[in-house]
């Protein structure tokens, strides 16, 4: 997929492995809409890289302000080609407190309905955006024959904790796993529409939310990667991003970027 004549939405672009998608895709001519609640970090990113930038304040689970997004995307770059969703939180409780109080249900579902029913959102409004313009080219062609034509990419963010979740990730694991469990199903359905769907899972990366971290549980976890032994950068998670998208064989699939850690 040619970069420069295209456009992408990132959601959580203000900030971590969202900000370094947005400016891996400037650095190669591409144009972003940046979607995150941030307002002040997404603005100052938008006066930072200019013209092939804008912000929308964007809450990933509300219908509305996603299609408000994509349709910026539609507006400013004349159409959207795909989505990087990074947006996330993190909820962290155990079932069961130390006085076997059981957890807070409407935390657990804030979390999934961000990471989980977020990603379906921007997901289907993505998808129905670039369906659209493909089906408009094609009428305009008299060609409906897409099959072999990369016209969208779809990429959603996991992580390890989909699959080797700890104490007191009931909420991020299981929302994560839906994460992955997406991934497959809509490859295969949008297949027919000449969208890819990928899915990343990164391990333990050097983000605003490690920051907060004690420096003794930042080297625990450093030490617990077995090669190379540190935390991930959000420029390796861009590039990554930045392959999916020049690669039109990479559909269906979920990566791990990890370092090889297995967390136990």
């Amino acid at each position: 997929m040619d970069m420069q004549s295209n456009s992408f939405l990132v959601t959580g672009g203000a900030s971590g492995l969202g900000e370094a998608v947005v400016r891996g895709i400037v650095n190669k001519g591409g144009k972003v809409v940046i979607a995150d609640l941030n307002e002040a970090a997404g603005q100052a990113l938008v006066d930072e890289l200019g013209d092939q930038v804008r912000f929308a304040r964007c809450d990933v689970a509300s219908g509305a302000e996603v299609q408000a997004a994509v349709e910026l995307a539609e507006e400013a770059f004349g159409g959207i080609q795909g989505s990087i969703n990074c947006a996330g939180i993190a909820v962290v409780q155990k079932l069961l407190d130390r006085e076997n109080t059981p957890a807070d249900l409407d935390d657990f579902s804030r979390g999934v309905n961000i990471n989980l029913v977020g990603s379906f959102n921007v997901a289907r409004l993505v998808a129905a955006s670039i369906a659209k313009r493909v089906a408009a080219d094609n009428n305009d062609a008299n060609n409906n024959d897409s099959k072999n034509t990369d016209n969208g990419v779809i990429i959603n963010t996991a992580s390890i904790a989909a699959f080797d979740g700890q104490v007191g990730q009931a909420s991020y694991s299981s929302s994560k796993a839906g994460v992955v469990g997406l991934t497959l199903p809509l490859a295969r359905e949008l297949a027919r529409h000449g969208i890819r769907v990928m899915t990343i899972a990164p391990g333990v990366f050097a983000t605003p939310m490690m920051q907060s971290i004690p420096d003794k549980a930042r080297e625990q976890l450093e030490s617990a990667v077995p090669y190379p032994k540190r935390l991930g950068s959000p420029d390796e998670f861009a590039k990554l991003v930045l392959h999916i998208i020049d690669n039109a064989y990479l559909n269906g699939e979920v990566i791990r970027l990890d370092g090889a850690i297995r967390m136990v």
